[in-house]
């Protein structure tokens, strides 16, 4: 019998051939796009998939929306990554990372459920700014087919088991959380809440367009859920991400919560300078432990071995400042939050 330690290496990811099963229009900015194929038998991670990323190969389209057919896609070839970028991009399609947000592995016909956010201007009409997946989920049809890339479960089994870097909820020993994020955060923050044991407490903050976005979520945790709609009743629209950082400002005040500042009780050091219009924020304590990110409040301890944890994603300037003011001027150990800027103002994300 093959043990973990000597099982063959399995890859990490692996090419999904998948078609859509269902659509549902969650709420005015939400579409819940249902994907299914045999091939899924294969897709999943050992335990919850949490903020699973995965990637969809999304088609492009014609002038009259239809999907122009995606090249054969194989993972097993060397340098597949740079062939499919030699394509013509109108050929190729477009590669978006999304969150799956439900699956059901184990049915007869398994399938996973990924949430958009379609940027509506008005009812049916996505925004002429919106990204490719955007546009192509406003288009989408039951029966249309598309490629994604995600986790091989049987290398849930073998030697890369915890090496695939899709899932960055690792809260540790933390019972006390903090999950902050907009609108592109939803997903990933509803799937863990829906995971969370009974003994953890805390906060998790959503802000979304509008209050007909709101959802109803469900957790077993002791965490207050608050949406933070911009659009207000007076019908002036918030900046995008103000509500947020006040949000985390009053649940994590200076000098912040009992047990999770470093001994000294002090302000933590400034946190390296990031250019969102350049580079992208992505500091969590996997990529902390790996590559030494700056330096530790603790530098005794491991990630994951103090009370609190925090989960932050969302525009990379709100993240940013929201990264700013929990490290700098609450003092929180940078290797128990994760700080995630999924997209960037003005840049088509999805």
């Amino acid at each position: 019998m093959k043990t973990r330690e000597t099982a063959p290496t399995q890859p990490m990811t692996l090419a999904f051939d998948v078609t859509v099963s269902s659509i549902q229009d969650l709420s005015p900015n939400f579409r819940r796009i249902t994907f299914g194929g045999y091939s899924l038998r294969d897709f999943g991670v050992s335990g919850d998939t949490l903020d699973l990323r995965i990637k969809l190969m999304v088609p492009s389209l014609d002038n009259a929306g239809q999907q122009i057919p995606l090249p054969a896609f194989n993972m097993n070839q060397s340098g597949w990554y740079q062939a499919w970028l030699a394509l013509d991009p109108a050929r190729r399609g477009s590669m978006r990372t999304y969150t799956v947000r439900g699956s059901r592995l184990d049915s007869v016909y398994p399938e996973i459920d990924v949430d958009f956010v379609m940027h509506f201007d008005a009812p049916g009409h996505v925004n002429q700014n919106s990204g490719p997946a955007a546009t192509w989920a406003q288009h989408a049809r039951p029966g249309d087919a598309l490629t994604i890339i995600g986790p091989n479960n049987r290398a849930a089994q073998c030697r890369t088991a915890e090496t695939y870097g899709g899932i960055e909820w690792r809260p540790g020993l933390a019972e006390r959380v903090l999950l902050a994020g907009d609108e592109t955060a939803v997903p990933a923050i509803s799937a863990i809440l829906e995971s969370l044991p009974s003994y953890m407490s805390g906060h998790a903050f959503l802000e979304v367009p509008e209050a007909g976005d709101f959802q109803d979520l469900k957790t077993a945790a002791d965490v207050d859920i608050t949406w933070l709609p911009r659009g207000a009743a007076i019908g002036r629209s918030r900046p995008h991400g103000e509500l947020l950082q006040h949000a985390v400002r009053a649940a994590v005040p200076v000098p912040g919560w009992v047990g999770i500042k470093a001994a000294d009780g002090g302000a933590g050091p400034e946190p390296e300078n990031v250019n969102v219009d350049r580079d992208i924020l992505w500091e969590t304590p996997a990529r902390m432990e790996t590559a030494a990110i700056g330096a530790s409040r603790n530098p005794a301890l491991p990630a994951g071995a103090m009370p609190f944890y925090a989960w932050i994603a969302g525009e990379a300037a709100v993240i940013k400042d929201i990264r700013r003011y929990l490290v700098r001027d609450v003092g929180i150990d940078r290797k128990q939050v994760a700080f995630m800027g999924y997209w960037r103002q003005g840049k088509a994300e999805g």
